[in-house]
């Protein structure tokens, strides 16, 4: 049985590089281009089979880059269930300037995706069988995709018997949400959106995050702060946790570490506490690394044991 299948709508080729320094109308020479899998979904299922667990990724593929996509997962030996897409599938890139150290993220849209194809991807979740126990849902949607494709999804994971974990902003997060998630993983920015205010303290945060669960649109509320740290958040349960120093690279997937590190101690049985301590490794783990190369298992481990958890 598969633990966890993750749902990538609009996955990526992510192209990293570094210049000394950016200069506006100037031809730029830049260091060797780094080609990494890239989307939401797509990180968190690499990130659980490095830790080992049983997974599986959902995503549409089209064109050049499509293929390419498939063979660097094929690569890393994540078992794909893919829709064959006319679109091309899209790349992002960033760019760290070496005198400064400071990166610029590019995200394009992506093309359009047909409806039988984005319709293609909830049938396939909703063969899976037999059901994992957590679905992921994660990354922003392509153009051509309904804003509630998200709130399908949930639909579809709660109907063959898995818990779903969300992943996105705006729109699509807020129609999820009314129709009822296990976890989200919202920013400050989209924490302040959902509560329709600003919030400045532990206790505005707490009380932002209970109040998206007390209405019963979620269970688990995974607040990214980020050099502030994180928080996570159950109807009984507020866990804090400061940011550890480390040497920062590249901020790309330190989320979707986060994420794919909870989600696989989750399914594996483990504590709120024990979860949330291996994702805040996680996600530091990669801000450590180039491009989107994402946490090693060896780096969570030794930083599991400097992350320092309080309780609220």
């Amino acid at each position: 049985m598969v633990d966890i299948v993750t749902l990538t709508p609009n996955p990526a080729i992510d192209l990293s590089t570094s210049v000394e320094r950016l200069v506006p109308s100037r031809k730029l020479r830049c260091a060797a281009q780094q080609r990494d899998p890239g989307g939401g979904g797509i990180n968190v299922a690499r990130v659980v089979k490095r830790f080992g667990g049983d997974v599986e990724a959902i995503y549409p593929a089209g064109g050049f880059t499509g293929r390419l996509l498939r063979s660097l997962l094929d690569r890393e030996q994540i078992p794909s269930r893919v829709i064959a897409s006319e679109a091309e599938t899209r790349e992002d890139f960033s760019v760290t300037e070496a005198a400064t150290g400071q990166q610029f993220r590019f995200v394009l849209p992506g093309l359009p995706l047909a409806e039988t194809e984005w319709r293609g991807l909830l049938e396939i979740l909703g063969g899976t069988s037999p059901a994992p126990k957590i679905v992921v849902g994660s990354g922003s949607l392509p153009p051509g995709v309904p804003t509630d494709f998200y709130a399908q999804a949930a639909a579809v994971a709660k109907r063959i018997g898995g818990s779903f974990y969300l992943d996105t902003s705006g729109a699509p997060l807020m129609a999820a949400l009314d129709h009822g998630v296990t976890l989200i993983k919202p920013n400050l920015r989209e924490m302040q959106e959902l509560a329709g205010r600003s919030l400045t303290s532990d206790q505005d945060y707490v009380a932002a995050a209970r109040q998206q669960i007390q209405t019963g649109k979620v269970e688990i509320v995974a607040l990214s702060l980020g050099h502030l740290g994180a928080l996570l958040v159950t109807k009984d349960e507020a866990l804090r946790s400061p940011a550890l120093p480390v040497n920062q690279v590249s901020t790309v997937g330190a989320g979707d570490s986060f994420l794919g590190a909870i989600a696989y101690s989750l399914a594996q049985g483990r504590s709120i506490e024990d979860g949330f301590r291996r994702a805040l490794a996680s996600g530091s783990a990669s801000l450590t690394m180039h491009g989107t190369e994402l946490c090693r298992p060896a780096d969570v481990d030794r930083l599991c044991g400097e992350v320092v958890i309080e309780r609220l």
